[in-house]
């Protein structure tokens, strides 16, 4: 016996709508200030430059991505893809991390390579245009700032603009210190720190993504506290069968087999279900199995 229930706190259309006008944007003042830090960096032979604005090229991208992906999952269900594209944006949140993982071989390579072959730079042009940067990616940045604590593909969106703004300051830094001292060396130096930021920052992203792509439990999820929750429902004895996993960055489905031999007031206790569920755990698509008697599967989850 079957009973498939679905909340939604909010739609992915009006998702898509909130966040629609922040990508187009971040995408068009991040593609104009990848190319002024192409020319510069090309005309002050600063690798920082450069650098910089290869990983702000990859984030363009990553962007892009994210907005598509976003897109995608305010399409409706059809026939053929009945959960709709909504696991897109997971995808988008897992390649916008390995683009930027693969941006940081790139950078430490050339960086390690100025060591040893260390070109003039001159700093007040380096100073001038991160000194842009640090502007375009701040306020990038305040573009996500809503929405990113419950949303992995719009806080890989809100990260990379933060660590980018960081990044910009690193660089504004390494034009003065050359200005001052002439030691070129400095310029490398920040080339690998840039790459230990987006590292740092890309780390926990691709971790977050690779799970719930794998349809590990969502973070911030306890199974052990929801089968406690569910179990305490009136006239549930036991919770068993229990899965979780991610829709999207920002929906979440269970389904659960549950112990009750008395069906009178099933259709309160899915009511009641449906809200804990979704108010406490964030999880919208519900779908729970009653049992009148226990099947000899032991109360915990996954079995």
């Amino acid at each position: 016996m079957h009973n498939h229930s679905h909340g939604h706190g909010h739609s992915h259309a009006e998702h898509f709508d909130t966040h629609n006008r922040a990508f187009a944007i971040a995408v068009l003042l991040n593609v104009a200030f990848v190319i002024i830090e192409v020319v510069y960096g090309v005309l002050s032979g600063s690798l920082a430059l450069l650098a910089d604005a290869g990983h702000n090229l990859s984030d363009v991208l990553g962007l892009v991505m994210a907005w598509a992906a976003s897109w995608l999952a305010s399409r409706r269900a059809t026939d053929r893809n009945t959960y709709g594209l909504k696991k897109t944006t997971i995808l988008a949140a897992l390649f916008n991390a390995l683009f930027l993982i693969a941006a940081v071989g790139g950078i430490t390579w050339e960086a390690i390579r100025r060591f040893s072959e260390p070109a003039e730079v001159a700093g007040l042009t380096v100073i001038v245009v991160a000194g842009i940067g640090v502007l375009i990616n701040g306020i990038t940045m305040l573009l996500f700032l809503r929405g990113q604590e419950g949303d992995l593909n719009i806080r890989g969106a809100f990260l990379h603009m933060a660590a980018d703004t960081l990044v910009s300051v690193g660089v504004v830094v390494a034009g003065i210190i050359i200005m001052i001292t002439g030691a070129r060396w400095i310029d490398p130096v920040v080339s690998l720190l840039v790459a230990a930021v987006i590292f740092i920052g890309t780390w926990q992203l691709l971790k977050d993504s690779v799970n719930l792509a794998v349809d590990a439990v969502p973070k911030g999820i306890n199974p052990d506290e929801v089968i406690a929750k569910l179990q305490a429902l009136p006239g549930v004895e036991s919770a068993h069968h229990l899965h979780i996993w991610a829709l999207s960055t920002t929906e979440n489905a269970l389904t659960v087999h549950l112990v009750k031999p008395d069906p009178g007031s099933d259709d309160e206790v899915i009511e009641q279900a449906n809200h804990m569920l979704n108010h406490e755990f964030n999880i919208q698509h519900v779908t729970i199995q009653w049992e009148r008697a226990v099947t000899g599967c032991p109360n915990t989850a996954g079995c």
